[in-house]
């Protein structure tokens, strides 16, 4: 965490930095996870942010490029055809909103998947939130997602862990991460080192 008041992470060797929200744990202190991703999982809810820098696709349009994403992890999810997956609503993100001037543009998606844990058959119903920032000068994509299970299966190995069901209670102790707080990464996240790209 960054010091002297600045709320903000920095991330990818200081490369960039955002506000992560609180509750958070880097899945990088538990496990190897690709140099082109940042993850973080909330410390008592099946709820993660990733950050992921892929390559930009030069032949998708800006206003499809989030649809384009949103199906390939439909595809990573192996929810290609599941009724319940669905893009809910995709718009785009104005530069007043957001830290990363660097972005040609940004676009916000909202969707929903089946997605199953692990190795298991159960599949949970997942809301998923992606922001993504399109920079065609460093050919890169930067992919912002926020994964918040809204339905979960009875046969999921989740259901033993009352804090990880959907919305959770009031009272709930850690609270769930909120749509808010997600949107609140977003519009920290900055660039701050562009070698980033080069190296």
């Amino acid at each position: 965490m960054a010091t002297n008041g600045d709320p903000s992470r920095p991330l990818f060797g200081g490369a960039f930095s955002a506000v992560i929200p609180p509750q958070s744990i880097d899945v990088s202190d538990i496990r190897e996870i690709p140099d082109n991703q940042e993850v973080f999982i909330h410390s008592g809810t099946d709820q993660s942010i990733i950050i992921e820098l892929l390559e930009h696709q030069d032949q998708i349009p800006d206003q499809e490029a989030a649809r384009y994403h949103f199906t390939d992890i439909t595809s990573s999810n192996d929810a290609t055809g599941l009724e319940g997956t669905a893009i809910l609503s995709v718009e785009p993100v104005g530069n007043d909103q957001i830290a990363l001037q660097d972005s040609r543009s940004a676009w916000f998606l909202s969707g929903t998947q089946k997605v199953a844990k692990f190795n298991e058959q159960a599949r949970n119903t997942v809301t998923i939130h992606l922001v993504l920032f399109r920079l065609p000068q460093y050919s890169t994509d930067v992919l912002i997602t926020f994964n918040d299970p809204t339905v979960i299966s009875p046969f999921s190995s989740s259901m033993g862990n009352p804090s990880a069901q959907a919305g959770g209670s009031p009272t709930s102790s850690p609270p769930h991460w909120t749509l808010e707080q997600f949107r609140a990464t977003v519009q920290s996240f900055r660039l701050l080192d562009p070698s980033i790209f080069s190296s």
